[in-house]
């Protein structure tokens, strides 16, 4: 048996594996049949705590997506991971370790949790892309219908595209396409974005490995950022998505991301090791 907690952040739902006293190993398999929402818990993406590797953090959260695949890092998710390691501990603040790096997050009141996701990287290596592009404006040929992207790194790659109207978009035909494209070595997470003002934008997300979802942190970090490159916003905006929205803060520079939102609790569970078998 495996305890667990079904939390999320906006409607980004996750299942999650306290493994810092008892190893959990998941298979590729294995995290497919927990994350499906039919026949196992279901959640956009499984993240397992485990014991930090830097002596500054709390605690190492790793990020599972539905087939199975380890991404880097997760806005919303780590927000979670802060609020049950804030509880925990009984402090205001937390530094949850991940593939991205040591992100610091700080219990702002209420159910709300601020992130420090890092400083954005921008050169077209580190995202990273196939081949040296402008990344401020990237043209898809195969899309002509679409305006230039706006390529950037929040921990884990994202294309950002802005639109008229963010609602038109068919998201499950348009977004697998520009994931999967051969400019992303590493896939990619896929936003588009209309302008509402210049203190408000319009999301919606296709994550990398997950498909269509109600929110995205990292996403919601990487739309500002673009903004702020393309000259629509000045230093913050609030990020409007599925499931709610998002204060997103950048002062530019090699300064970090500073992603503001709620966490939940839905409820906890045990995970039957029958659901991991084979023949579940």
């Amino acid at each position: 048996m495996i305890p667990f907690k079904k939390m999320h952040g906006l409607g980004n739902d996750f299942v999650v594996i306290d493994a810092r006293q008892n190893d959990v190993r998941l298979t590729p398999q294995q995290s497919m049949r927990i994350s499906n929402r039919k026949h196992g818990v279901g959640c956009d993406q499984i993240l397992i705590m485990r014991p930090a590797r830097d002596a500054t953090a709390e605690c190492y959260m790793e990020k599972i997506e539905p087939d199975g695949t380890v991404d880097s890092t997760c806005g919303n998710g780590t927000r979670c991971i802060a609020r049950l390691l804030m509880d925990e501990i009984g402090q205001k603040t937390a530094r949850i370790e991940t593939g991205a790096g040591v992100l610091l997050a700080e219990d702002i009141g209420g159910d709300l949790i601020r992130v420090n996701m890092g400083a954005p990287k921008m050169e077209w290596q580190d995202i990273p892309l196939s081949r040296e592009v402008d990344t401020l404006n990237i043209l898809f040929p195969e899309f002509p219908e679409l305006a230039a992207a706006v390529c950037v790194s929040v921990g884990n790659p994202h294309a950002v595209f802005f639109v008229d109207d963010a609602e038109k978009i068919d998201l499950a035909t348009i977004g697998p396409k520009i994931e999967n494209h051969k400019l992303f070595p590493a896939r990619t997470n896929v936003e588009f974005c209309t302008m509402k003002d210049a203190q408000n934008i319009r999301m919606r997300v296709w994550e990398r490995g997950a498909g269509v979802t109600a929110a995205c942190g990292s996403g919601a970090c990487a739309v500002l950022v673009a903004a702020i490159r393309r000259g629509l916003v000045k230093d913050y905006a609030d990020i409007h998505l599925d499931g709610g929205i998002l204060r997103i803060e950048w002062a530019g520079g090699g300064n970090g991301v500073l992603m503001t939102g709620p966490t939940a609790l839905s409820f906890s569970g045990i995970i039957d090791l029958c659901l991991l078998s084979s023949g579940a």
